[in-house]
């Protein structure tokens, strides 16, 4: 086991460090997705938690429950699609071994 076992183990060192600070970017970004022109807006941060639901008080029909909850969802979607785009993408180091 010469230099390159010390090269990989230098390597996976490195990229477990890039993680944990990547780990913390992403659990103090929050992003807000909306829908129906902002009758609905949830915000997730960057772990795909929710943080907080937001509905506009003229959203709210009690016969019209299920538009509701399409807006909801709508807004959902939106803001997963943000965090998903802002997250930094990382590559292993080249010559590095997964196992599963």
């Amino acid at each position: 086991m010469g230099s390159g076992f010390a090269k990989m183990k230098k390597q996976a060192k490195q990229f477990e460090e890039q993680m944990k600070q990547m780990q913390e970017v992403l659990k103090s970004k929050l992003v807000t997705g909306q829908s129906g022109n902002g009758l609905v807006a949830i915000t997730l941060d960057g772990e795909k938690t929710l943080q907080k639901i937001s509905i506009k008080p003229e959203c709210v029909d009690p016969q019209d429950i299920e538009g509701l909850e399409d807006l909801i969802l709508a807004a959902y979607q939106d803001a997963l699609r943000q965090v998903q785009a802002d997250a930094p993408s990382f590559e292993m180091p080249s010559g590095f071994p997964l196992s599963f």
